[in-house]
């Protein structure tokens, strides 16, 4: 459980369809700002598991218009985080409550945090030193 409110950013930080990643007890998050807007979702793609970017601050595909995920493919809408396309149709991205006090916006405390999500670089090469 988030026990206080943690700052992420404040709107005029961000362009449009900018994202912006946070890490909060090693549970990675990310928003995006669209039609002034922020979407803030757990950075952890409901088919693998695995982080959603590609690159830091890399959620978007090429037109900017979808958050897709680099395992597999699959495009989530902004403002709803619903699987459009891939292996996941009709799932969800967890959202991030977030509150927002003027233009700057804050994760909002009392919420519960996700497992964090695997990093399948580590367990492969953790897999390594245990051959």
């Amino acid at each position: 459980m988030l026990k206080q409110d943690v700052f992420l950013c404040n709107l005029d930080d961000l362009d449009e369809q900018e994202a912006i990643e946070l890490s909060i007890d090693q549970r990675p998050l990310f928003a995006v700002r669209q039609n002034d807007n922020l979407y803030a979702y757990w950075n952890n793609c409901p088919h693998a598991g695995v982080p959603l970017n590609w690159m830091p601050g890399k959620f978007l595909d090429l037109d900017k218009t979808f958050i897709q995920c680099s395992a597999h493919g699959a495009i989530f809408g902004i403002d709803t985080g619903k699987c459009v396309a891939g292996p996941c149709v009709g799932d969800h991205l967890s959202r991030v409550a977030l509150k927002q006090k003027d233009n700057n916006f804050y994760v909002a405390a009392d919420q519960h945090l996700p497992n964090p999500p695997i990093n399948l670089r580590a367990q492969a090469l953790a897999d390594l030193e245990d051959n």
